[in-house]
């Protein structure tokens, strides 16, 4: 293992003391060993809490997006390992505004469980809370079974269109009902040239050769549909673009954000070669692209790969998706 670290036991605590020191306007550290993120503004009064959850390892996911028109309180685990169920719980009471608290997560076993044993603790406290699980991955299961699906990089776009109905006063029936409907329209891809390393364990996730990939895979190297030999960009951007569009078969005329995203190790030079393809295959089936994100925003460690995000948009997500946010990584 070749990383930048000290105790490898201490590297989610001294990244979270080094994101706060960096940011004090942002983030602020509570909670159990300082394992939950807020804002550091604080929740206005009547406001809806959002708040998510889930391992280190994938920044600017998870805490990352803690801010203004975004989230309110993240629970941050180890690399990979889910926050306790008390985390999630004081991650819940930090965003509690009075106006109830949305979960807003991946679909992944160990989050679903502790943050619903977290919501149950809340209600004995008389905080309302509701949850929607970002379950994108196309990879992971088929359409007919969706609410299998694994929860990817989908989960930004509901950070922000959630985050900006909440900055709005909306209510929390209203908050959740586009939380979900922002999952529904987010649909991803992932492919992996190479594995990473979690600093406790010391070796690699999965192996590869140094000339195959694998498409589908997850962001922490669950198993995609197939591997094989390194293709060009533009038959890896292609082959994932034909697996987003038969899963959304999109209208004529239809509007949709992209994404086109690093899975930690992939240079921006590469994922503009991917993004030319995307462009071109969505106008030739007269899709327009609204706000194109091309950048780092759901990463894997230093895995090296890409993953696509098409989120289909109406009005009413375009307008929120355009509302201001500020985070560290991310401003509209």
């Amino acid at each position: 293992m070749k990383k930048i670290l000290n105790d490898p036991f201490n590297y989610v605590d001294e990244m979270l003391e080094g994101l706060c020191s960096a940011h004090p306007d942002i983030y602020s550290q509570t909670g159990e060993g300082g394992k939950v993120i807020v804002r550091t503004s604080g929740i206005p009064d009547g406001k809806v809490g959002i708040v998510t959850g889930g391992g280190s390892g994938h920044l600017p996911v998870f805490t990352g997006y803690v801010g203004k028109g975004l989230l309110d309180a993240c629970a941050i685990g180890a690399v990979f390992a889910s926050p306790s169920v008390e985390q999630m719980a004081d991650a819940m009471r930090a965003a509690n505004g009075g106006a109830g608290v949305l979960r807003l997560y991946g679909n992944y076993g160990g989050d679903v469980m502790n943050f619903d044993m977290a919501g149950e603790m809340l209600e004995m406290e008389d905080i309302p809370s509701t949850t929607v699980l970002l379950a994108d991955d196309v990879a992971s299961a088929p359409k007919e079974e969706r609410e299998k699906r694994r929860g990817v990089a989908g989960m930004v776009y509901a950070f922000k269109t959630a985050g900006a109905a909440a900055e709005q006063l909306k209510n929390l029936e209203d908050v959740t009902r586009i939380a979900q409907k922002t999952s529904d329209a987010c649909h991803s891809v992932g492919a992996a040239l190479t594995p990473c390393t979690i600093p406790q364990a010391g070796k690699p996730t999965f192996e590869i050769s140094e000339d195959d990939m694998e498409m589908g895979m997850g962001i922490h190297g669950e198993p995609g549909v197939w591997r094989g030999k390194l293709r060009t960009a533009d038959e890896i951007a292609n082959e994932m673009v034909d697996m987003l569009l038969a899963d959304i078969n999109p209208n004529s005329g239809s509007l949709m954000s992209v994404m086109v995203n690093s899975l930690g190790a992939t240079p921006l030079e590469e994922l503009y070669i991917l993004y030319r393809i995307v462009k071109k295959r969505l106008e030739d089936v007269q899709v327009k692209i609204v706000m194109p994100l091309v950048g780092r925003y759901a990463t894997s460690m230093e895995m090296t790969g890409v993953s696509f995000t098409f989120c289909e948009l109406d009005s009413e997500l375009e307008s929120l998706l355009m509302e201001p946010a500020h985070c560290a990584f991310w401003s509209v």
